[in-house]
């Protein structure tokens, strides 16, 4: 057994010189979060990456959520999914907003726009899909249900980073999305998040949101908080940004290692491979199905007791803690899609740094329970 722990993503760390010159100009400049030079540099630099026009940093992705349902002015009832972390319907009772749970597409985990319509009610004022996995939303028939019934759209793109369509952008799509640069995230600031805006006059009342609702010494427009980025996490971030198409690519060849050596062993089933650009591989999911000759709960126990620490991501779901068991939406009876994916999902480590020799021992392993 090797001693050293195998986890399901760790961040990337680039040499520790890379960072050393930041820090001292952050010493020099005396200044240390309000929107420094690496912030600004930062947010400028995410722009050109992701192709997209205006971006918001924050303190984490958590923040930007329940910001970004701030912005829009966001009340009453949200359709959103059981299949997430619980920050994504954590930030809407942070808001005193009511989420409604809708079932998952089988095919790719995401929110299934055929059962949106029929959660819609006159207390429904928006939609907060999660492009699981990295993997994106069905966004065309998502805003399509928007637009008929005058809904906001709000994506969750905590796992989205770098993941495009054939129109460009996954992050462009919807009202808002929002980024999470977790220490777990295929970009990471440590702690740190971004909230996507198509417009300038959007993207002002967000920066005005995030820092208390200021928008000079002496005036305050607005019930905001502090959601700010300091200059260290951006430091962090410009590093990681030189270094993120290697990471990536990194990932791409774990996949494909993966997939190569665990396709067709009964009872394993993988998402389907996403087309060029459509994935970051920020997760590698597998289900464990009944004609596996161990549940994934004993395979998982398996893994663990040789030191790899798959995880059961996402279990439970959303609607089984006890803030949302008791709502309507909650029901198994109206999610069994999801109910389904969560007892049978597990994730296998997949991050940049990861030596193939420890791919093919986790596979080894997932072979040898046959």
């Amino acid at each position: 057994m090797n001693d050293k722990p195998v986890y399901v993503t760790r961040p990337y760390l680039p040499p520790l010189e890379e960072l050393q010159p930041y820090l001292e100009q952050i010493w020099a400049n005396r200044q240390l979060t309000n929107g420094g030079s690496f912030h600004q540099q930062l947010e400028q630099a995410l722009c050109e990456y992701l192709r997209v026009e205006h971006i918001s940093l924050f303190a984490n992705g958590t923040m930007a959520l329940v910001t970004a349902l701030q912005a829009l002015r966001i009340t009453g009832e949200v359709i959103t999914t059981p299949y997430s972390f619980v920050a994504t319907a954590h930030s809407l009772l942070w808001n005193g907003i009511k989420p409604v749970f809708v079932d998952i597409d089988p095919e790719t985990f995401n929110l299934d726009p055929a059962k949106i319509e029929a959660a819609i009610t006159p207390q429904t004022t928006a939609i907060l899909p999660v492009h699981v996995y990295g993997r994106p939303c069905d966004t065309q028939r998502i805003q399509a249900v928007a637009d008929n019934y005058g809904l906001k759209v709000i994506y969750d793109a905590a796992h989205a980073f770098a993941v495009e369509d054939e129109g460009g952008s996954v992050l462009r799509h919807g009202d808002l999305s929002v980024l999470s640069f977790h220490a777990t995230k295929v970009f990471t600031t440590f702690e740190g998040g971004a909230i996507v805006s198509p417009d300038e006059k959007t993207k002002k009342r967000i920066d005005y949101l995030k820092n208390f609702g200021f928008i000079d010494e002496v005036t305050v427009v607005a019930p905001g908080i502090n959601g700010k980025m300091n200059e260290f996490q951006a430091a962090v971030g410009l590093v990681q940004l030189k270094h993120i198409d290697s990471a990536l690519s990194e990932r791409a060849e774990v996949a494909v290692r993966y997939r190569e050596h665990l396709s067709g062993i009964d009872g394993v089933h993988f998402l389907p491979i996403a087309s060029q650009g459509a994935a970051n591989n920020s997760y590698f999911p597998l289900l464990i199905q009944p004609a596996y000759p161990v549940s994934r709960d004993e395979l998982y126990g398996i893994l663990k007791d040789n030191g790899i620490s798959a995880r059961r991501y996402f279990y439970p779901l959303i609607s089984d803690f006890p803030m949302y068991r008791g709502l309507p939406s909650a029901q198994r009876s109206n999610l069994s899609v999801a109910a389904m994916v969560a007892s049978q999902v597990l994730c296998l480590p997949i991050y940049p740094g990861l030596d193939m020799s420890t791919v093919d021992r986790v596979c080894d392993m997932i072979s040898a329970a046959q």
